[in-house]
């Protein structure tokens, strides 16, 4: 790095765009991406397909198990 920059020229918010949407990245432990990876290769999907796949799954679970609880 260098000791100083120069930002006399620079122009605050160049970049920023209020309607981005940033997706985080998702780190995965080792033995569950090497079995999810492995489990995909045989589906014949992408990881990331397979991986959105049973998150919506389980939402769809988490969902219907909330609507079935009984209120307090």
């Amino acid at each position: 790095m260098k000791d100083e920059y120069d930002f006399s020229t620079a122009a605050r918010g160049k970049f920023f765009r209020k309607d981005a949407h940033l997706v985080p990245p998702v780190h995965l432990e080792p033995e569950v991406l090497t079995y999810l990876s492995d489990l995909a290769e045989t589906q014949g999907t992408s990881l990331s397909h397979l991986v959105n796949t049973l998150l919506k799954e389980d939402i769809e679970r988490l969902d219907a198990e909330k609507q079935h609880a009984p209120r307090p």
